[in-house]
């Protein structure tokens, strides 16, 4: 018999013969030539398909971004880092660039970026990370005043210092709030000053899935937060030079004397990127109306410029023949529209969105004064690379994410053929121009909020419904008259006649607050939903990118992730008890659409953080007023009922002594105790006890009746370093509570029957 080797593959020889090939060998010629033709198809598929590398190199940097976020410990980020190396190291060594070359410089980038992207951010988090006090304290401190910012809608100034404190070396970061009653003009940035205040570490979330002020105060350099303590005193004061912050903050204070109300704090907003005045009703109705982007500096705001500079300087530029005929117009044009971007991003705080901005309104002008298309992703990605590059961690917060995803959205729907073919349609007169621009508009709204939505339902858990709609008049209010008249008034208040510059001004802000208050108010406005698994959003953010970023008929492939994660977000059902992780607040939810709460608090941020993640608009009720509990001075007795049967909860709300074996009874005959003080091994709820002890080491729960779930905040986190959560070393409460001191997914729930309603205490 003729050799394998001369006559064909060992497969097409039987098995059986005695000269024939091993089977082993056959399965092994077998798996290669499938993974062969598999790889065949991809490299077949790049290449029918091309696509902007460049795009996805961004988006393999980012990944490897969350992917450091997502993981809890260095092993992982190393693994992580190793194994995306790896891959770039393989498609290098072993894929032949003859035969796959797509296949090969596709994994050898995204190896490559996602293995930088979580280089990075771990270097920035080592780099400038500040670790918290160990607990709250009250001290004098003495330090120089970094930062100073008015919030006068919140009767309050936001200091923020350089201070040695009792526990630290070095001097770190503080940042504190001080009442506008006892506020001084001499407190100024650069003076050292004296003040006595209570300070608390940065705070994790207070729910799973509530804001992260732990992880954005490692990132800003902060250790402390806190309150004054009397009045502060100024030990010396600053020189007289000029600020940057100086000089916004009198850019502010210009605007607001000139202008009063509502109108003069959202111009100051647009002025210098001041926000502290603007009313929280009126950030409300700006947020529910889908106009929140308006109030802060961004892409909007710094295009306007930008463009309205470019314009003028090429006008008048070319007005001079002379001028005109020796010098580049659109290159002149470009540079001055420049250093208008620039400077304005300078007064108004150089926030990342707003850097974000300018560096994208910057590459629009290059592109502007070489000729090229100015409408391109290349452009988006080249501004978010810069940005991840510095400020890596941005990628985690809304910010970026939304002013990224609507620049995105903006620049492929416009590039599709679709919209394509729809401008370049005959008009057949200004009218069928103007309405054809006007449904364009109204058609980019709606790919805007599309993006748009799930990004704000996910870290705010509510969203405007009608904010595309909003945006067809206020965008181009806010655009092409409000930003133009201020800089009018501003210039002529050089002169001292801007007053009715001013006046029109105010009447232009006065429209777009009546547009965000009548779209809030319309039933069904608003939208919310609780918090939702982060894979349902990271599901959907994958589908928009293969939507925008890819070419032809191949991108329609991404509407159905995207849709997945969509209904992966909708179907999420809501926690039906909250307990914040000082145990103090706990909310109860599917009671007639209302949250009960246990205690209403003083303030409105426990509360509006329950209502959000509980995914309730505005309805909360104490539970005194809830005919579903029975409440003494100190414990209620809630009824829960879910899946046929009723769940009693004991929640503890004195510091008042109890007898041991009173509690122990009540306890027994409950299914879950939740107490802010720490509760005897005596007590032993049939399922979970929630007591300090055990919320200490888990922050704030969500427990889920339905299925037996309980998330905590602990267990969504690992070994960042932006806060330390106290450790055990037994597992003494493990049988006490039927769940393990690390909070698994799913406690140990047990079996009852339907009728066996438990007796309460």
């Amino acid at each position: 018999m003729a050799s394998p080797a001369a006559d064909g593959p060992a497969a097409d020889y039987p098995a059986a013969d005695a000269g024939s090939v091993p089977v082993g060998r056959a399965r092994h010629w077998g798996i290669r030539a499938r993974l062969s033709s598999m790889v065949t198809a991809v490299e077949t598929f790049l290449d029918a398909h091309p696509f902007e590398r460049g795009l996805w190199l961004v988006v393999a940097f980012a990944a490897g971004i969350v992917a450091w976020l997502a993981l809890p410990t260095a092993t992982d980020w190393i693994a992580f880092i190793a194994l995306s190396g790896g891959l770039a190291i393989i498609a290098i060594a072993l894929v032949p660039e003859r035969r796959w070359p797509h296949l090969r410089l596709a994994l050898f980038g995204l190896g490559a970026m996602a293995a930088a992207g979580s280089g990075t951010i771990w270097a920035r988090s080592a780099l400038v990370g500040q670790p918290g006090i160990d607990r709250p304290v009250v001290l004098t401190i003495e330090g120089k005043l970094l930062e100073r910012r008015e919030e006068p809608a919140k009767d309050r100034v936001r200091l923020v210092l350089l201070a040695r404190l009792t526990a630290s070396p070095q001097p770190v970061r503080v940042r504190v709030n001080l009442p506008s009653t006892r506020d001084d003009a001499s407190l100024v940035e650069g003076s050292i000053v004296r003040l006595r205040a209570r300070l608390m570490p940065p705070a994790p979330p207070v729910l799973p899935g509530a804001y992260d002020f732990a992880r954005a105060a490692w990132f800003d350099g902060l250790a402390a937060s806190g309150s004054v303590l009397g009045n502060v005193v100024v030990v010396r004061k600053a020189g007289g030079e000029t600020t940057v912050r100086k000089v916004q903050r009198l850019l502010a204070v210009h605007v607001r004397s000139q202008l009063s109300g509502a109108p003069g704090a959202i111009a100051a907003a647009f002025a210098s990127g001041d926000r502290g005045a603007i009313a929280t009703a009126d950030e409300d109705a700006m947020r529910d109306a889908g106009l929140t982007h308006l109030l802060s500096i961004s892409g909007l705001h710094v295009s306007a410029l930008v463009g309205a500079v470019y314009f003028i300087v090429s006008r008048l530029l070319a007005a001079f023949p002379w001028i005109a005929l020796r010098i580049r117009v659109p290159l002149a044009a470009a540079l001055a529209g420049a250093l208008g971007g620039i400077g304005y991003t300078i007064l108004t705080g150089a926030e990342v969105p707003t850097v974000r901005s300018c560096i994208g309104a910057l590459l629009v002008l290059v592109a502007l004064a070489l000729g090229r298309d100015p409408l391109s992703l290349r452009m988006v990605a080249v501004g978010a690379l810069i940005v991840l590059v510095f400020w890596p961690e941005a990628v985690f917060g809304p910010s970026f994410q939304m002013s990224f995803a609507a620049v995105v959205a903006i620049v492929a729907f416009h590039s599709s053929a679709p919209a394509r073919g729809f401008l370049a349609g005959d008009k057949h007169g200004a009218m069928i121009g103007l309405a054809r621009s006007l449904l364009l508009l109204l058609a980019t709204g709606v790919v805007i909020e599309t993006a748009l939505m799930p990004i704000g339902l996910f870290h705010f858990h509510r969203a405007g419904v009608y904010g595309s709609l909003a945006n067809v008049f206020a965008i181009p209010l806010t655009t092409f008259v409000t930003m133009p008249l201020i800089g009018v008034a501003l210039i002529l208040d050089l002169a001292g006649v801007g007053a009715p510059a001013w006046w029109l001004v105010g009447k232009s802000l006065e429209v777009l607050l009546w547009i965000a208050l009548f779209v809030a108010t319309k039933p069904g406005a608003v939208t919310a939903l609780p918090a939702f698994s982060p894979v349902s959003f990271v599901t959907f953010v994958m589908g928009m990118l293969w939507l925008a970023l890819w070419s032809g008929r191949v991108r329609a492939w991404g509407a159905l992730p995207a849709l997945a994660g969509v209904a992966a977000m909708i179907a999420t059902p809501a926690p039906d008890i909250l307990v914040t992780g000082d145990g103090q607040h706990v909310g109860i939810t599917g009671q007639d659409q209302d949250l009960i709460l246990l205690r209403m608090g003083r303030g409105d941020y426990i509360r509006d953080n329950l209502l959000e993640i509980a995914g309730i608009k505005d309805n909360a009720r104490a539970i005194d007023t809830w005919p579903g509990a029975r409440c003494s001075p100190d414990f209620c007795v809630a009824r829960v009922y879910r899946k046929g049967r009723r769940f009693a909860v004991l929640l503890s709300r004195s510091r008042a002594y109890i007898d041991e074996l009173a509690l122990a009874s009540a306890c027994e005959r409950v299914d879950i105790v939740i107490s802010d003080r720490r509760l005897p091994f005596s007590c032993r709820p049939r399922i979970l006890k929630a007591d300090r002890s055990l919320l200490e080491r888990t922050g704030g729960l969500a427990i889920y009746l339905k299925t037996g779930q309980v998330r905590s905040v602990a267990g969504g986190q690992g070994h960042h370093g932006w806060y330390r959560w106290p450790s055990t070393e037994h597992g003494s409460s493990r049988q006490s509570q039927g769940i393990a001191p690390d909070m698994p997914k799913t406690a140990n729930w047990p079996k009852t029957k339907k009728s066996g309603a438990p007796r309460t205490a």
